[in-house]
């Protein structure tokens, strides 16, 4: 999981500080319940591989509305971000 923060970040346990360069992504939106977020995983592979877009980096997920927001799952919003070159 991803946290951004500004500033210095001290490494505690199996926390550590990593710095994410920026890229180009490809991104979608998964609505509700992470119990099926694999489908929108499986459906931004498949438009970045149909489109030859694909390069090396970590995906990236944001959580727009999640858990930490509220329990009920329906308003979660999940950002998925996939490295593709750029485009433009």
């Amino acid at each position: 999981m991803l946290i951004p923060c500004d500033g210095t970040v001290r490494a505690i346990g199996r926390i550590i500080p990593r710095v994410v360069p920026a890229v180009e992504l490809a991104t979608l939106v998964h609505e509700g319940s992470h119990a099926n977020i694999d489908l929108a995983y499986g459906s931004l592979a498949t438009y970045v591989t149909e489109h030859a877009l694909a390069v090396e980096g970590p995906l990236r997920e944001y959580y727009l509305v999640g858990p930490q927001d509220t329990p009920e799952e329906s308003p979660w919003r999940t950002e998925i971000g996939w490295p593709i070159f750029q485009t433009g």
